[in-house]
């Protein structure tokens, strides 16, 4: 179920999927790649950013696959796509069958479900060519992936000390009790900037920090997102990434 735990915000991402399809990012980077550098900030284009329904509705999942267009958009686009609660919503209902106005069917969404609609049937008017899983507490792998595609788009299973803290991190006492994995809840959550401190996400519309232990201790998935509205990967990839092959095995995998 959907979960609103402190009056304003709510959560909804379900359990992580397997699926032995899934390509992995890691396949892609080439030994002749450079790392990704120390630092990189996609936050600065982007003015205001909608919740999209998250503070009522379990809708987290679909909420962050629009923050990412928006933000592909702004950097890359000549105009930014500025999306909606509706459209949040209306992705939200084909997902999962949602249906405003009766709590029973806010049950939150997988998020490879989503990725999946996305791919075939478009999120917000927009599809996307496909996806690659990260490696979840991987720094370098997030790294490549905010590098290359704009964000890690990832899950997280949010520990209740998160509610009170201005930067997500883990408590004094680790991941137990009010510190442990998903006493709160799933989220879902584009990660858009880092440095050697912290990451910067997109939630409830607005802008989160977190720690980079936060990140090690509580993401269970994460995915790199391959979409036409983001063409700059072709002018930031380095030398090393594969980004034909990647499309050519979706293409595979997908038919």
């Amino acid at each position: 179920m959907a979960t609103n735990i402190n009056g304003n915000v709510t959560l909804g991402k379900l359990p992580p999927k397997i699926d032995e399809r899934t390509l992995q990012l890691s396949n892609y980077l080439t030994r002749e790649m450079p790392l990704a550098p120390e630092t990189q900030d996609w936050t600065k284009k982007v003015q205001d950013w909608d919740p999209l329904g998250n503070h009522d509705y379990g809708d987290c999942v679909q909420a962050g696959a629009l923050h990412m267009q928006q933000n592909w958009t702004a950097y890359d686009a000549p105009e930014e796509f500025v999306p909606t609660t509706q459209q949040a919503l209306d992705a939200y209902a084909a997902i999962t069958g949602f249906k405003k106005g009766d709590p029973s069917t806010d049950r939150g969404t997988r998020m490879i479900d989503a990725l999946n609609h996305w791919r075939r049937n478009g999120i917000g008017g927009n599809s996307i060519l496909g996806y690659a899983a990260c490696e979840p507490q991987s720094t370098e792998s997030i790294k490549d992936a905010i590098v290359l595609f704009q964000a890690a788009y990832i899950g997280i299973g949010l520990p209740l000390t998160a509610q009170n803290q201005t930067v997500w991190s883990v408590p004094p006492g680790g991941p137990y009790g009010r510190g442990g994995i998903n006493s709160w809840g799933g989220h879902a959550i584009p990660l858009i900037a880092y440095d050697r401190r912290q990451l910067i996400c997109v939630t409830w519309g607005r802008l989160q920090a977190m720690t980079w232990g936060f990140l090690r201790t509580y993401c269970d998935e994460a995915y790199a997102v391959l979409s036409d509205q983001w063409t700059g990967r072709d002018e930031v990839s380095p030398n090393g990434f594969t980004l034909q092959q990647l499309k050519k095995d979706l293409a595979e995998v997908t038919g």
